[in-house]
């Protein structure tokens, strides 16, 4: 036995390397080459998905502004207690004389008063008119008298307990504003006012519709895709053209066709008109609501569940239930019993892939949604090009992330991802 093992050991290739040490470099060469063959692919993901979900990630905590506008005034300000009943002494007036000067001369001063005026209304304001003022002065001795009498709002404690509470490199202050919560003056935590209260109901809206659109589809397209699937495939692939001929047209297009069909002067409501089922005066409002969301994005994300369903009833042999009726079972219950249970990977895959779309949606509910039928990509898409709040429309954003996480974590433990097959 142990000369067949020194053997064995001693076998080497045609070149007089041992076998071992000549499958291990194979081994490599191959690896090297699927990872070279990958790459492309990894950094491509790397570009459009990993680095900007990361860099969204840090600007809803980013507050570097602070420091770079700052410099001095914030570590001054570190000596000043929160809770004190005083502002800043004169060492700390001096270092935002000195700091808003340069800024001022800079010209971004400005930045850093639009960044606190998301936490306090009229500090964009503040900022502006110092940053005007403060260019005409030079240094004084008593900076705290200069600058009181620039603006009193530099002598109040709101102002400053404000400026040390973002001074620091990172906050939470757009992940609360995402839940309807702030920060008061004093430095504890509440829910705002309910008329100023927004995202968290629209949060829900943005479930509660995405979740409806996924089972409209589920029940729009089980049949389609089933009487695909069951016809000659010569029919079924002249049929399957028109469902991917949604594909071949603008969304906006489509979207734009919804508004002319939905309106109260548009065509549905002028053939139930016409038909007697409406009278004039109580046309249906069907646009700029909920009812013109749902509609709309259900007709626009259907080819995405018909097609998987399409793809796993096809891999179903029709002789599993011609089994079952020849056993005595009712066309329903074999259906129930056998067809069903083997389309479901077809509907996990369609209700994820159509749920993961409607709750990222935001042109279609901006077109024909409305004030009512709007969902939180609406706001994160005006924060981003509008409000120009580039950090809660991040922080909007994160939270959105994590709830499709949730979700998918939740279908994994229901269903099984294991589960889901598109054909």
């Amino acid at each position: 036995m142990a000369d067949a093992e020194a053997e064995t050991e001693l076998i080497t290739t045609a070149d007089g390397i041992p076998l071992k040490q000549a499958l291990k470099k194979a081994l490599w060469q191959r690896k090297k080459t699927a990872l070279l063959l990958v790459s492309p692919l990894f950094l491509f993901v790397l570009i459009t998905f990993l680095i900007p979900i990361f860099d969204m990630l840090t600007r809803s905590v980013d507050n570097s502004i602070a420091g770079e506008q700052f410099p001095s005034v914030v570590v001054e300000i570190q000596r000043w207690d929160l809770d004190s009943s005083e502002i800043p002494d004169e060492t700390t007036f001096q270092a935002l004389f000195k700091d808003f000067k340069a800024g001022a001369e800079r010209k971004t001063i400005s930045r850093l008063g639009r960044r606190l005026n998301y936490e306090m209304s009229g500090m964009s304001g503040l900022f502006r008119k110092t940053a005007r003022k403060i260019k005409k002065l030079e240094a004084p001795e008593a900076a705290t008298e200069v600058m009181i009498a620039i603006d009193k709002k530099w002598g109040k404690l709101d102002t400053w307990r404000l400026i040390k509470r973002e001074s620091g490199n990172y906050t939470n202050s757009y992940y609360l504003a995402a839940i309807d919560a702030e920060k008061l003056s004093d430095g504890s935590l509440a829910m705002k006012a309910e008329d100023r209260q927004v995202y968290v109901a629209l949060f829900w809206r943005t479930i509660r519709l995405s979740i409806t659109i996924t089972i409209l589809t589920i029940l729009l397209g089980y049949p389609i895709a089933y009487l695909l699937a069951t016809l000659k495939t010569k029919t079924s692939n002249m049929l399957i053209i028109l469902v991917l001929l949604p594909f071949w047209t603008s969304l906006l297009v489509r979207t734009s066709a919804w508004i002319a069909l939905l309106q109260k002067e548009g065509v549905i409501n002028d053939i139930l008109v016409a038909i007697g089922v409406l009278n004039d005066d109580s046309r249906l409002a069907m646009i700029h609501n909920e009812a013109g969301t749902i509609i709309a994005m259900t007709h626009i994300l259907l080819p995405f569940m018909i097609l998987p369903l399409f793809s796993v009833m096809k891999t179903i042999p029709p002789s599993w239930v011609r089994a079952a009726r020849s056993m005595g079972a009712t066309p329903f219950t074999a259906f129930r019993r056998v067809y069903l249970p083997n389309t479901i990977a077809g509907i996990g895959a369609g209700g994820i892939l159509v749920f993961i779309l409607a709750i990222g949606y935001y042109i279609t509910p901006a077109l024909v949604g409305g004030t009512k039928g709007t969902l939180i990509s609406n706001f994160i898409a005006y924060h981003v090009s509008t409000s120009l709040n580039w950090g809660l429309a991040a922080a909007l954003g994160t939270i959105l992330l994590l709830l499709v996480l949730a979700l998918y974590i939740l279908y994994d433990k229901v269903v099984g991802i294991s589960n889901m097959k598109l054909g």
